[in-house]
């Protein structure tokens, strides 16, 4: 799917388009996944609930194209926890 250029520079329009693209985009994506066998509904919530977790994600980490790729964090220091090795 591509989405419209914004054609303003106006926050109050541009963000009006992007709910525009964004519903657009929404709709096509519900009838597919009810094509699919999933309900309107269930997938309009599930949608909602990936949106907050994107934007929960993106306000504690704004730039993760600076945060350095998985294969350049060596696996001991990678792990998450205090001082254990592997699960």
């Amino acid at each position: 799917m591509n989405f419209p250029v914004p054609t303003s520079n106006d926050p109050t329009r541009r963000f009006g388009e992007a709910t525009d693209a964004a519903r657009a985009a929404l709709e096509a994506l519900i009838a597919d996944a009810n094509a699919a066998g999933w309900g309107r509904d269930e997938m309009a919530v599930a949608l909602v609930e990936a949106a907050q977790s994107l934007k929960d994600a993106n306000t504690s980490d704004p730039d993760p194209d600076h945060d350095p790729a998985i294969g350049d964090v060596d696996a001991k220091q990678g792990q998450i926890g205090r001082g254990e090795l592997f699960d």
